[in-house]
């Protein structure tokens, strides 16, 4: 078995103020890598609504969908597609009847029937990002 940490990308802090007085930045990975045998195990670190720096917009549905396409972009960036997505976890600021069905549109927009992965929706006070509304990390399973 084998663990690779794949680092961050971009600005070290994240966009988060309280983090860009930190010589190190952000002390997570973007996701850790796990091979093992015929498969590699993903846990892609959560990723918030924003691109280059700056979050997409201040609704539930912008950011949900570039969220979602942020991790993405890390799980093909260590080799998997979004078919190999088994879970994932997201954390939003407000649950309402319309915040629901954002999230579940941007969902099925991006998730073919029939091939979505297990997911778990909580609520949460606050995001460690100002003005974020949602949070996502996921699982993956890549097969070699």
């Amino acid at each position: 078995m084998t663990r690779t940490y794949l680092p961050l990308k971009g600005d070290k802090s994240q966009g988060i103020a309280a983090l860009s007085r930190v010589s190190s930045g952000a002390a997570y990975s973007d996701a850790v890598r796990i091979d093992a045998g015929v498969l590699s195990l993903l846990f892609v670190s959560g990723k918030t609504g924003t691109k280059d720096g700056a979050l997409v917009g201040r609704s539930m549905r912008e950011q949900a969908a570039q969220a979602l396409r942020n991790v993405i972009d890390s799980v093909e960036a260590a080799g998997g597609g979004l078919q190999d997505i088994v879970r994932v976890r997201i954390y939003v600021t407000q649950i309402d009847s319309a915040s629901i069905r954002d999230v579940h549109a941007v969902r099925a927009e991006v998730f073919a029937a029939g091939q979505q992965p297990a997911s778990t929706l909580v609520r949460v006070d606050q995001l460690v990002r100002d003005g974020a509304l949602v949070e996502i990390e996921a699982d993956v399973v890549i097969a070699k």
